[in-house]
């Protein structure tokens, strides 16, 4: 008996790389997963694969960024297999490009799929969730978001929007024993194989560093936060860099400056710069924090 043994979940863009990696851990740990996938043919592989190794899977080919498709998709798993115990929101897509010639049609794309699909997701199982008095949420993030990193405002905008909506659900859904998390992945997938390469010996070094990490080292602590164990984990963002897995801290005060009376222009170039320039956030990518082989 798997860790997951009789609950039923949902996998967005599962037809490969990290999310294919996910539904077939879950299906393992004997849970059956509904398979979702803009990709239909790639979906039914890994619903394939799945039963094959004896586990139960369906697959779906909505558009998560469609509210009633959605739905659709939540009511699918229970319909199929009786019920919904938690989703995971990985579908995801890139559009990268310096911000000064970012199209409006690229930043639309990315934000729809990441940020409102997982939206439309996550509100769907909510009305489950409810009822039901419990359920799991696991939505991807990424360091491009809570660090930063060269030619992806879409993208780190989506992922950023994400931690606060996955902070939102915990929140306002803890009174119905629901509970919500996100999680970075490091991962050399079809989506990272699309970082552009260049002379820069830092970037070569982080693009090797991805290489050497792999999917289904994701997917452990995924279905840990889906499972009946991690009862009590609830609005935290992880990151899984090879088998290294990082809690990340929330935006919090650092530092205040007062001012009897309040300020002016003149007093804050005054003040300010003085006071609180050694506790300003430096300007770091990703490779920055992350710059230290991943441990394998």
């Amino acid at each position: 008996m798997g860790a997951l043994a009789g609950k039923v979940g949902i996998v967005t863009g599962a037809g490969r790389g990290i999310g294919a990696a996910i539904a077939r851990f879950l299906a393992a740990e004997g849970a059956a997963v509904i398979v979702n996938d803009c990709d239909t043919a790639a979906a039914g592989e890994v619903v394939a694969e799945i039963a094959a190794a004896g586990g139960q899977a369906a697959a779906n080919g909505a558009s998560v960024a469609d509210w009633n498709a959605a739905f659709a998709l939540v009511e699918q798993a229970v319909a199929t297999f009786g019920r919904v115990d938690f989703v995971i929101n990985n579908a995801g897509i890139v559009r990268d490009g310096m911000f000064h010639k970012m199209s409006e049609s690229d930043w639309d794309s990315v934000i729809n799929v990441h940020l409102k699909g997982t939206f439309c997701v996550c509100r769907a199982a909510a009305e489950r969730f409810r009822v039901q008095g419990s359920g799991a949420i696991v939505n991807m993030t990424s360091t491009s978001g809570l660090i930063g990193n060269l030619g992806q405002a879409n993208y780190a905008a989506a992922k950023l929007g994400i931690v606060a909506l996955t902070r939102s659900i915990a929140i306002d859904m803890q009174r119905f024993g629901v509970r919500a998390n996100a999680v970075a992945p490091f991962a050399w997938t079809r989506m990272t194989a699309t970082i552009p390469t260049s002379d820069d010996p830092k970037q070569l070094a982080r693009i090797e560093r991805l290489k050497q990490m792999s999917p289904e080292q994701i997917a452990p602590l995924v279905a840990f936060l889906v499972a009946d164990v991690s009862h009590d984990v609830n609005g935290q963002v992880f990151a899984v860099r090879g088998t290294e897995i990082s809690l990340f801290s929330l935006p919090a005060p650092k530092r205040a400056l007062h001012r009897a009376g309040g300020w002016t222009v003149a007093a804050l170039a005054d003040q300010l710069p003085d006071a609180l320039r050694r506790d300003f956030v430096p300007l770091q990518v990703t490779g920055d924090v992350f710059g230290y082989p991943p441990l394998l």
